[in-house]
């Protein structure tokens, strides 16, 4: 079978598009499920959490296995939980089902991350730069789900049927992947791995490895705080309309799509990871600032566009580039450790914010400042010491 790059590329990305309906499709939909479940809006908060135990029960395993297996098997995998979890949490009545279904979720977000990112590195023969476009993508999905829930609730239709057509989504994408041939595991030679080395001590690798792994964790956990709770902080904390409320995510999303195409670009071009990690990371702190604080409708839908420019941009996914670059033989297990320390904040972040909710929904959100000073703090660090080490070979 001939390897159709395209037609496998763009199937691989269209994944993340319904990947960005489940990032938020719980959140979006809290209300409506509190009332389904019969139960308060904390308690679906926590439910959420279970997306983070997904993650942290599979990642370390999918990582390891992407660099042994076909990267087909977890593609597959990925789709067929994510179908379970969409098909599933509108069908049941019962919290403990729906908590498994939320670890089902997280299940695939790792099969699938484990077979996708490192397979669009071998479609592009080592080259990271192609992974950024999957943020764009999760960012159309995450843009198009609020109008969807506001255009079921504005005509009082079912909320479920927002999961039916992801499941929907998720089948017509199957069958265009089913007779797709994926590329083989890539073999990094010794030349290359030794050339990558060198660029930096152990000493400092070691270093630079935790806080990579510790922005793994921020960097996703910046995003999660945003999404879950801007809705409700908009409508209860700033008193903006449903309409209004709903669209302050897709504005997010419109400027994450934004970010993921200057940031291809700029990574064409050659511009340094370490140092976009900084400034894009600063941009989002003023842009949380600007939301939680800025009180006028135009001024929050402007901080929320910077937000998503800033922070979900492909930041997150530069942040693996440059991890992986450190260890190109394995980059399966990078991506898979690395993202483990994303699905931690999956975890935490609804529980955490989930019990400030209980005092204040505006405290709830505005906390996630905090977490953002965090990541800028880790990226101004990975900065100082990739250029010492740079600085230190070219003496």
């Amino acid at each position: 079978m001939e390897i159709h790059k395209q037609r496998l590329s763009w199937s691989l990305y269209f994944n993340y598009f319904i990947h960005g309906f489940s990032l938020i499709i719980l959140a979006q939909n809290m209300t409506s499920l509190a009332t389904s479940w019969q139960t308060t809006i904390a308690v679906v908060s926590y439910v959420m959490s279970g997306v983070g135990i997904g993650r942290l029960i599979a990642y370390p395993l999918t990582g390891m296995l992407a660099d042994r297996l076909s990267r087909r098997i977890f593609v597959f995998i990925g789709m067929g939980c994510y179908l379970i979890f969409a098909l599933g949490m509108v069908l049941t009545h019962n919290l403990v089902f729906a908590y498994g279904l939320a670890i089902i979720a997280g299940i695939a977000n790792s099969a699938l991350d484990a077979g996708t990112y490192t397979t669009l590195v071998e479609l592009n023969e080592g080259n990271g730069a192609g992974t950024v476009l999957i943020k764009a993508f999760m960012s159309a999905g995450e843009f198009s789900l609020p109008l969807i829930v506001v255009a079921l609730h504005d005509h009082q239709l079912w909320f479920g049927w927002s999961f039916v057509l992801m499941a929907v989504l998720l089948l017509l994408n199957f069958i265009n992947l089913i007779s797709l041939r994926f590329p083989p595991v890539q073999q990094v030679n010794e030349t290359m791995n030794q050339a990558v080395g060198a660029r930096i001590a152990k000493g400092r690798r070691v270093i630079a490895t935790i806080l990579l792994l510790a922005y793994g964790f921020t960097s996703m956990a910046v995003m999660i705080w945003f999404t879950q709770w801007i809705t409700l902080f908009a409508q209860q904390g700033l008193h903006f309309s449903a309409g209004l409320s709903h669209l302050l995510l897709s504005l997010y999303s419109i400027g994450s799509i934004t970010g993921v195409l200057v940031l291809y670009c700029l990574l064409k071009r050659q511009v340094a990871e370490k140092l976009l990690l900084v400034l894009l990371n600063l941009g989002a702190l003023g842009a949380l600032f600007l939301v939680s604080w800025g009180h006028q409708p135009l001024l929050v839908s402007l901080g929320s566009i910077i937000f998503g420019f800033c922070a979900a941009g492909g930041v997150m996914q530069t942040g693996l580039t440059l991890f992986m670059k450190l260890y190109p033989r394995h980059r399966g297990l990078v991506t898979g450790f690395f993202y483990f320390c994303g699905s931690l904040a999956s975890l935490l972040v609804p529980l955490i914010s989930g019990r400030i909710s209980q005092t204040s929904i505006q405290q709830a959100f505005t906390a996630d400042v905090v977490v953002a000073l965090g990541g800028l703090f880790l990226t101004g660090a990975i900065f100082c010491l990739l250029r010492q080490a740079k600085e230190g070979n070219n003496k």
